[in-house]
This record gives structure tokens, C-alpha cells and sequence, in this order.
């Protein structure tokens, strides 16, 4: 199985890394992971302050990068995807619960996995479709499957976002891949836009690989940015296609060409 589509525009977020040029730097540089955390939570001007204050960290970065790449519309389709989404309200709710606490309705309705979309949506005054997905390894492939149904349905373009975050407490013992805060927001359209910054091909397919030190590598979200940004730098070599294994029996094979 295999599809195709266009990147029309781009952004990310990460500590130390937010302009366009420091991530290019990045990529061009000898591949090495950001900080862990985000030193400065971006602002979000454009949303009004009562939407900002439901927001923790990974929603503000999530928001960020989706407001800098929508140009304005709100009607084209999103796709949020993330493993984890907003982890903190939903086991501090789990907490509270076994506490004999009451529950916050407002807090349950942060803590769903569509919630950070959610508030984007309301903020934009979005009326087209939204998707939130998660699919652990393999997040970042899923949300292109929804993005490439979406395009082929008749969407003119589609807004993708890619967030994570690491979980919190005892609960990091669940990580199964380097963890960091980050996101990252791609427009994409169907394959033969002609004002594309490059086409994306990914193709899926089975493999024999079944030991998990082979699956395990850098976070898939972050493995597929990095492939992304090297295909941008000018005049730099041409990246052999990236094949991430996300999970046992099967694997995506990524082509990106600027």
C-alpha cells in the first residue's frame, strides 16, 4: 500500500529550536536530539486569553505550530495526531478519582485526546472536519493515512499537526522511545500541487523484523521532521528514502523529494 501528497508549508517547535533556519541548522548538522523540554512555552497571541488558559504545554505548542501554518483558513480539514496528547489532565483526573475526589467536568472535557484540537477548532472558528488520532509508534504514518483519505475525498488541503510529550512520574516507565516535547505542522495538498516545498511518497509494507532493539530508534515523529528538513537545505546531499520500523511485522518507507 502506498500514497502520495504535497507539502505546501511547514513549522515546528522545540526547546532552542523554533525559526525555520535554526531547525535547517539542525537537520544539517550531525543528527542529535533536542532538549527534553521546552525552555520558553510559545505566547499564542492570536488566541484569546480564556482559550490560552485551558491550554498546558503541549496544547500551546500544538496550537502554535497549527496557527502558523493555517494561513488563515477554516475550512480545509485537520488532522492533530499524538501518542500521548495531553497526559497530565487525564491521570490527574485518574488521581482524583481514586482519591474519592470530585471530578472537574471542565477538567474531564481537557483531558480527552481531541481536547487540544478541540480548543483550536473553537479559537479558529473551524468549520471543516477534524481528525485526532494516536497509534504509538506509528503516529506519525496514521496521521498521514487520515491527511491522504482526506485529500483523496476532495479536500483541497489539509492541516497536520504532530505533538509529544513525555508522560509524567511513575507513568515514564511506559516510554518505549526517546521522549521530548515538541510539535510540528505540515499543509499538505494532493500530489501535483505546483507550488509544493516538496512530495511526500510513504509506502507500507511487511518485514521480518521482530527484535525490539531493531524496532526501537528515534521518536518516529521527530526520525520523519529531521527526513523532511534534509530534503530543504539548499544545495545539500540527497537523502536515501527513511524506513522506519514502528512496530513488529511491518514498516513505512518514506520518499521525500524538495
Amino acid at each position: 500500500m502506498h500514497f502520495e501528497f504535497s507539502v505546501l508549508d511547514w513549522c515546528a517547535c522545540a526547546s532552542g529550536l523554533t525559526a525555520s533556519d535554526e531547525w535547517l541548522k539542525w537537520a544539517r548538522e550531525a543528527p542529535k536530539f533536542p532538549d527534553p523540554l521546552l525552555k520558553d512555552v510559545p505566547a499564542l497571541p492570536l488566541m484569546h486569553v480564556i482559550m490560552r488558559r485551558r491550554l498546558n504545554r503541549v496544547g500551546r505548542m500544538a496550537c502554535h505550530v497549527a496557527y502558523a501554518c493555517d494561513k488563515g483558513q477554516t475550512v480545509n480539514p485537520i488532522v492533530f495526531a499524538s501518542r500521548y496528547g495531553d497526559t497530565d489532565k487525564a491521570l490527574s483526573l485518574l488521581a482524583d478519582l481514586v482519591k474519592g475526589e470530585p471530578l472537574s467536568p471542565t477538567g474531564f472535557c481537557l483531558s480527552v485526546h481531541n481536547a487540544i484540537a478541540a480548543q483550536y477548532g473553537i479559537a479558529r472558528g473551524h468549520l471543516g472536519n477534524a481528525v485526532v488520532v494516536a497509534g504509538a509508534q506509528g503516529t506519525v504514518a496514521a496521521a498521514m493515512v487520515e491527511a491522504s483519505a482526506l485529500l483523496h475525498d476532495g479536500a483541497g488541503e489539509v492541516l497536520v499537526v504532530y505533538y509529544e510529550t513525555p508522560l509524567p512520574g511513575v507513568y515514564s516507565i511506559f516510554h518505549d522511545e526517546t521522549t521530548f516535547e515538541y510539535a510540528w505542522a505540515w499543509r499538505v495538498s494532493r500530489f501535483d500541487h505546483h507550488q509544493a516545498l516538496a512530495s511526500v511518497r510513504i509506502s507500507y509494507e511487511d518485514t521480518d523484523c521482530t527484535d525490539r532493539e531493531q524496532c526501537n530508534h528515534w521518536p518516529s515523529g521527530l526520525t520523519v521532521l529531521r527526513h523532511f528538513l534534509c530534503q530543504l537545505i539548499p544545495d545539500g546531499a540527497v537523502q536515501e528514502e527513511l524506513v522506519c520500523s514502528e512496530r513488529f511485522g511491518s514498516q513505512t518507507r518514506w520518499q521525500i523529494y524538495a
